[in-house]
């Protein structure tokens, strides 16, 4: 049995040492925003009235946190691609943003080099690969990531940039002080979840706990939506374990009638709720009655509330205590959270089929 309280255990399973990266987020994502307002992009970007990210994973994740952060502005609208194909209204008055870590996923270089085609405007996010190369030779700019790591632990720099660029071009307001009291959170919050921190007073130790054994079930809303997706992410690819996730108010006209069957199942789930409280008011009623049908068929599950002022800082903090869970739900089960050997048979298994 794994004691997450022995600090001796991280080196053991952990030997990559993500453990770092974890510490250091809030500093990544400070130091993503001061770049990223630096960086330059050509006047007529500010014409635009849509955005298109292109991404997979990790990388595409941002672009997802940047829908629901700016889901009230009406210029530009947010869209998201995580495909082989950009979409078919990408036109002169389209951003598109090609993001990808490694700069060599295959489906976002085929989007992106079928959106190089057009008139539209193009950025690419990436620390490299056939990306920055294509991106270079088309004479678009390129926001270069410097921060070395798992796709997944830089985030900072898949999301926080999008909210520079917007700014940068004129459709946000200065957000310099909000995403530097969402990083103080940030580092608030790390005093009271690391390693450190003895289980008895560890949120996020109780929780991995809780769901040591169990499929994880996320459901977010609103803002939370993306939130509840990078959970179900993060535990799969950190925690090797199965995940899903659901959006409120939808998953009430369905999910809620499967609890049901196969009734061995019921002891074998966890549901974990995020919610915040900027939610529709008839959202956050939902949470309660949705808890309700839970309890009523024997399902485990709690309600995650968000922390911090501002809507970003609720965001990213409910990110950040998602990430420590699935960290300490891999120490749980013995699992060193780095390597993604699966991901990594599958892209070798495509190289063969070309």
């Amino acid at each position: 049995m794994v004691d997450l309280d022995d600090v001796k255990v991280y080196k053991r399973v952990d030997p990559a040492n993500m453990l770092e990266h974890l510490h250091g987020f809030p500093q990544q994502c400070r130091t993503a925003w001061r770049k990223a307002k630096d960086f330059k992009l050509p006047q007529d970007y500010a014409t635009i009235d849509k955005v298109v990210v292109l991404g997979m994973g990790g990388s595409a994740i941002g672009g997802s946190l940047l829908r629901s952060f700016v889901s009230r502005l009406t210029k530009p609208i947010i869209f998201v691609t995580r495909d082989y194909d950009p979409p078919a209204f990408i036109d002169d008055k389209t951003l598109v943003i090609a993001s990808s870590y490694s700069g060599n996923t295959e489906e976002t270089l085929s989007a992106f080099s079928q959106a190089l085609e057009g008139d539209c405007k193009k950025l690419a996010i990436t620390t490299g690969g056939e990306l920055k190369a294509l991106a270079q030779n088309a004479k678009a700019p390129v926001f270069i990531i410097d921060h070395i790591s798992q796709p997944r632990v830089a985030l900072g720099y898949s999301f926080i940039p999008l909210i520079a660029f917007l700014q940068k071009l004129g459709f946000l307001e200065d957000k310099t002080a909000e995403v530097e009291a969402m990083t103080q959170d940030l580092e608030k919050l790390l005093g009271e979840v690391k390693e450190t921190v003895p289980t008895s007073s560890n949120q996020a130790k109780q929780l991995a706990t809780k769901l040591q054994g169990k499929i994880a079930v996320i459901y977010g809303a609103g803002i939370l939506s993306a939130v509840a997706r990078r959970w179900k992410t993060q535990i799969n690819e950190n925690s090797k374990a199965w995940a899903f996730h659901e959006i409120f108010p939808e998953l009430n006209h369905n999910a809620v009638v499967g609890y049901q069957f196969p009734p061995q199942l019921a002891s074998k789930v966890y549901v974990v709720m995020l919610r915040c409280p900027s939610l529709h008011p008839r959202t956050l009623i939902r949470y309660r009655v949705t808890s309700e049908l839970l309890e009523q068929n024997s399902i485990s599950h709690e309600i995650i509330d968000s922390q911090g002022k501002g809507e970003l800082s609720q965001m990213m903090g409910l990110i950040y205590l998602g990430d420590w869970v699935s960290y300490y739900l891999a120490i749980l089960y013995d699992t060193d959270p780095t390597p993604v050997k699966s991901i990594d048979y599958l892209k070798k298994r495509l190289s063969e089929a070309q």
